[in-house]
Formats: C-alpha cells, structure tokens, sequence
C-alpha cells in the first residue's frame, strides 16, 4: 500500500530549493522519540473520500525504559506542560477532546507556532494517562473497533513487565483484525552494561529481549536498534496498521538509548502521508462462479461476521437480502449487521446462537459466510452444518478465510463484493422460495416469545437474573446506546437474546474473549463517540470475576470525565465456567467465590467481598439495586448520568422458565476419558455422542 499526498502543497509550504541542479538536503535534528512522535502526528487514513488520524493519540505508563524517551516526546509534542516554548510539535496547552480523531481538511487538531521553516504547524499528539499495560491496548482497540478501523491509538510502556503487560491485549487486537501500535521500551541497544535492570539473559542469542514475547501475536514487528532504521520500521508499521487485510497490533521495540539519540532526520520523514484503505473488487472468474452456487442454492443462508461492520456494509447487506430474502445470521462479531426486527435477521449463530439461526444452518445447502473466520463457537465444533450437501460461498477480505471449509473463496472487500454479488443476480432473477422466507420469519417470531419470556419480570420486588437484567436494559436504550461485554455467561446471554438497534450498539469481543476488556473498551468507545459528537450512552456489563480481574481503568474514566456506565452483575463467582463445569464432569470445582469448606473445597459461605464499595472507592458514583423495580430505576439514572456511574446488583439464579434458552448448539470441550466419578463419566459419554457427528467439510 502506497500513501499518497493529502492535497496539492500551497507555495508557503513547499521547501525552498537552491537554484543550482544540487539539491540541498533539509533535515531536522530530533531524538528518535521526537520524531517518532512528529511522524506519528502526520499520518492519516483516507476511504471512501473520508480522512482521518491514523494515531490520533497514545496511551502511556512511564517507567525508566521510556520516560526520558517516548515520555519526554509526548511533552514536546504539547501536553500541558507550560515551559514557556512553544517549539516544533506544537504549543503546550492542555489537549480538548476534540483534538482526540482531528482530521487533515480541517485545522481544529493543528496547535502551535510551526518549526520555523515556513511549513505548516505541527499536529499535537495527545496523551491518556493508564493504570495498566493490558488495560491500556483494550482501550485503543475499543477506539479502532469504534473508529471502524480508520483510527487507532498508540500504547507505551517501560521495559521488563510493562512490556510483557501488553501480550494479551496484543492478541487480542491481532485475533479481532483491530489497530493498534505498540512501542514498548526495550534494553539498551548498545550494552553499556550487561545485564540491565528487567534483562532477559538467553544463553543462546545475545539480542533477545522479554519483547520477543509480543513476536507472535503482532501482526509487524521490529526492533529499532540505531535512529536512521525507524524510518522504515514506521512506514512499515503504518502500511500495516492502514491494511484492512492485515491490521491487528503492531510493535516497535524501543531500545532505550536509541529512544534519546539523537539524529538528523531528512523532512521528507514528516511529510503528510495518507494511506488509503483499499475496497478490492472481486475477481471477474470468483465472481460469476458465487453467481452459479447461489442461483442454485434452494436453503440458503448467510453468515455475517466483523468483516460486515469494518467494511461499513450493513446497507449494502441490507439491499442484498431484499433482492434475494435469503436470511441473515451473525457471529458475535457481525451482531448489529441487520437491525434485530429486519425480517431476515434470524439471530446469532453457533453455540450462542438462536433455534432459529441453528436449524436453518442445519439444512442449508449453501452458506454464504461475509466476513468471517467461522470458529468453532460460529461451526459447533464443526457439528452445525449437517446437510450431506452443503457448500459454502466465503465472502472475504483475506484469501486466509475467504478459503475455509472448501468454500468457493470471493476474495473482496464485503461492501465492494456484495454490491458485485446485487448486482450480477440482479439480471438474472433469483429470489428464494417464498415457502422457505415463510419458513424462517415464522420461526423468527417464536423465537422472540422466548426472549420475551426470559426478560420477563412477573414479580418488581424480586431479586432480578442476569436475563431480567438485560431485559430492563432492553427497555430502557435507543439506538444510540452501546452495550460491551467479553466474557462469562453474558456472551452467551447477549449473542441469544439481545436486540441490536444499530449497526454498532452490539460490541461483545469474543475472539480472544478476554476477562477485563469491558471496562478499558468503554472508555476507547467513549474517547471515539465523543470525538465526533456529544458521548453516546455506554454500557460496560461485567460479572464479579470480570471486574476483580481489571477494574483499575476506572480510575481513567474519573479522571477523564468520562460518562462510563458500568453494570456489576454479582453472583459470587465464575458462573459460565462453573456451568461448563458440571456439564463435562467438574462437579463446579473451584469456580464459585466462597470460604473454604473444613472438606476443603469452597463451599462455605460467600465471600464478604463489596464491589460495590470498591467501585466508589474509585471514584465511581455507585447505585445499588436488590429488587427487580430498584434496578430498573437506577439503570434510567444511570443512563441519564453525566458523569462515571455503576450499577451493583446481586443476581439470582433462573429456574428453567426464567433463564435462558439452553445452547443451542454442541460446542467441543474435552471430557476425560478415563474417570471413577459419576459425574465425569456420564459426560464423557455425552462427548462421545456429540463429537461422532463432526464432520471436516471437504
């Protein structure tokens, strides 16, 4: 991908050039971290005539492996620090929100008095303060899955465990295809002394360093060891960031010496650069074959994945099922793809899915997968697709996916392919039978008398379930609010029964399904809806064993201001895992938050643990519910709120009427094989029955 130039240069912005045929290299004296920052601050993505800051700020926690480096570059690029210079990057007054996603046709994140040399004033790069490494990469990756991908953050951290801190956030910003830039500071590049503090020592290889770690799970890395190589270790790593193909984390390791070396940089390093974000077409020959599978398709369905929402191409999905009314399941991901009451929505798929989404895929001949990855929550462990004479049509950006399941791969952009896909059909007539649309909107419609059921909330004075919960939410939101969840029975819960409203209310990250996204993730969502607007409503629903997990970006969300609106949902203890527990023989052990028993496992009473408490020891405005009418009242306070605010509610287990519809689909967890416990046994051979009906689709 080759940038180009954002616009024309003016005459007072071109460099002046010596008459003679020698021409005179301009360069600018920077350390490495100066500069960085400087060309950071420059670069922008451009789709669809739209432009915006590639890094539109950096997250940081400072520590000796990047305090004098990154650390002091964040303070000349203008971060409140007033010492009366306004230099290069920028004055130094305190950053506004609405310099946070600035783009370059308009002035409003230019600040500054210029370098001096004629050209236009230097970007600022503004800084948010964290509290913790993982914390902080989940908060850039809810900016870029909220920014669509067109605008990320960049994350800095010390050496040693400030670095090791950013591996699972890295995985999973690489796992969901999200941007985000990583600049860990490394040891010396140098070796003035050998071992430093938070050194590696490999007897093996001298220039292995604990940022090796993050090899694996970025999608670009590279370790600039001397000033001059970060000039292409950073187009590198943007070219990376800007690919819808290829984006997820991108690390720069930072020797720590390198980061305050100093070096003459040539100006064309800082030029604007603007990386546009390519919409391939599919193949002429991919295409008419995915013609051919479709117009010979009797039960079709499609399968809406992430790719759909990067893409931007709910509208183009919404005009391809009403020329075709084939019906329309979603991942976690692809939730939202199709507003909730469209007729050919019919739910999630999978193991979260729905009755309705399960048995189409069952019976379908061919699956039309957009933006998917198909795993095995998305397949039931390769047990969903049952008909002998299934075929699978994938929609994708990446040939990687476009590829599996044998399926016929449309190598595209989703929005550019399903447009091509309208419009090919479109001469030719095809439109499902109208016994099979009968087919799935009927059953689209029992399913919803079950989500009634489970939201129902008969008795107000009744301590409400965790589906009575989401159920006033239901009530309570428009379009405009934002619901993010990653873990524990809520994924499960949500993928089910919640109704999307819009294309991007639904925000559950379950590739990497990782405990402590929710809180960090709002805050990144917030930061990007209020860039644009006034801040949307957001809700960050988490069980105890999610918040216990990471509850410190709170902090951030005070701090900021920030109009967070976190659930806790208490059940004292880890209730997905303790229900996957007893279904493949663990008999719940150590998955509940409870003394320990004199028989030694944990079953005394629960643990006088006060969320609550702890969560307005924090600084969050705190409203506790016990009834189902208390609850209902605080949510609407909360929404309301101006400010960072918590609900706390105790929740009770459902009976089976209450709760939710049970999976409807088989999902592979391996039981023992051999066990003397009755309860082991039996779910092994539950395994046995459910694993004989995988099939490899070939």
């Amino acid at each position: 991908m080759t940038p180009t130039s954002p616009e024309t240069p003016t005459s007072a912005e071109t460099p002046t050039r010596p008459a003679s045929t020698t021409r005179t290299r301009s360069t600018r004296r920077l350390t490495t971290a100066q500069a960085l920052v400087a060309f950071l601050a420059r670069q922008y993505t451009e789709r669809d005539g739209r432009r915006h800051r590639l890094i539109s700020a950096t997250w940081g926690i400072f520590g000796h492996g990047n305090v004098a480096g990154i650390g002091q570059a964040l303070v000349e690029a203008g971060n409140g620090i007033d010492n009366g210079d306004a230099n290069a990057y920028g004055n130094t007054n305190a950053h506004s929100h609405s310099d946070w996603n600035a783009n370059a046709n308009g002035n409003s994140g230019w600040n500054g008095n210029g370098n001096g040399n004629g050209s236009r004033p230097a970007p600022r790069m503004p800084y948010l303060q964290g509290r913790n490494e993982q914390a902080m990469v989940h908060a850039a990756v809810g900016y870029a899955r909220q920014s669509g991908r067109l605008s990320a953050h960049a994350v800095t951290t010390s050496i040693g465990p400030g670095a090791t801190n950013l591996v699972t956030g890295a995985a999973l910003a690489t796992i969901n295809h999200l941007p985000v830039l990583l600049l860990p500071g490394d040891i010396f590049a140098t070796r003035p002394a050998d071992p430093v503090l938070q050194q590696l020592e490999v007897p093996y290889a001298g220039d292995v360093s604990v940022n090796d770690c993050l090899r694996p799970v970025s999608r670009y890395f590279d370790r600039v060891t001397r000033p001059e190589a970060l000039i292409p270790a950073a187009l590198q790593a943007m070219r990376v960031l800007a690919d819808p193909a290829e984006t997820g984390a991108v690390t720069l390791a930072l020797p720590q010496d390198v980061q305050a070396e100093a070096y003459d940089w040539p100006e064309e390093f800082f030029a604007e650069r603007v990386w546009p974000v390519r919409r391939p077409a599919p193949d002429a020959a991919e295409l008419e074959a995915a013609v051919r599978a479709v117009r010979s398709a009797r039960r079709p369905l499609i399968v809406a994945g992430g790719g759909v929402r990067h893409s931007g191409a709910e509208e183009t999905l919404a005009a391809f099922t009403a020329a075709t009314r084939i019906p329309v399941a979603s991942t976690q991901a692809g939730k939202g793809s199709l507003r909730h009451d469209h007729p050919a929505d019919v739910g999630g798929i999978g193991h979260t899915g729905t009755a309705t989404a399960g048995e189409l895929a069952r019976t379908a001949d061919l699956v039309i997968g957009v933006g998917t990855r198909y795993t095995d929550f998305t397949t039931a462990s390769g047990t969903l697709f049952e008909n002998p004479a299934v075929r699978f049509l994938n929609l994708n950006i990446t040939g990687f996916d476009a590829h599996k399941l044998a399926a016929l791969p449309l190598v595209a952009d989703a929005r550019t392919g399903l447009e091509a896909l309208t419009s090919a059909l479109a001469g030719r007539g095809y439109r499902v039978d109208p016994a099979y649309e009968t087919e799935y909107t009927g059953a689209k419609e029992a399913w919803e008398e079950r989500v009634e059921a489970s939201f129902a909330t008969p008795d107000p004075t009744a301590r409400p379930t965790q589906t009575q919960v989401l159920g006033l939410l239901d009530t309570l939101v428009t379009e405009e609010d934002i619901l993010i969840n990653a873990a524990g029975s809520l994924p499960g819960d949500l993928h089910k029964l919640w109704r999307a409203r819009s294309r991007d209310q639904y925000h559950v990250e379950y590739g990497y399904s990782c405990m402590g996204y929710e809180i960090p993730a709002a805050i990144g969502v917030l930061l990007a809806t209020e860039a644009r607007t006034r801040p949307r409503p957001v809700w960050a629903l988490v069980g105890d064993g999610t918040y216990l997990m990471n509850p410190t970006e709170i902090v951030t969300a005070v701090q900021e201001n920030l109009p967070l609106k976190l659930v806790i949902l208490q059940n004292h203890g880890y209730a997905s895992i303790g229900g996957l527990s007893e279904a493949v023989g663990g008999e719940r052990f150590g998955t509940a938050y409870r003394h320990r028993a004199p028989d030694g496992g944990f079953t005394g009473p629960p643990l006088p643990v006060d969320l609550a408490a702890n969560a307005a020891s924090l600084g969050l405005h705190v409203l506790r519910a016990t009834t189902v009418d208390d609850l209902r009242k605080a949510l609407a306070e909360a929404r309301d709120a101006e400010g960072p605010t918590c609900v706390y509610v105790e929740t009770e287990t459902p009976d089976t009427v209450s709760g939710p519809p049970p999976a409807q689909a088989w999902w592979d967890v391996p039981v023992a094989e051999t066990a003397s416990r009755p309860a082991a046994v039996k779910a092994r051979e539950e395994y046995d029955r459910q694993v004989a009906a995988r099939r490899r689709h070939l």
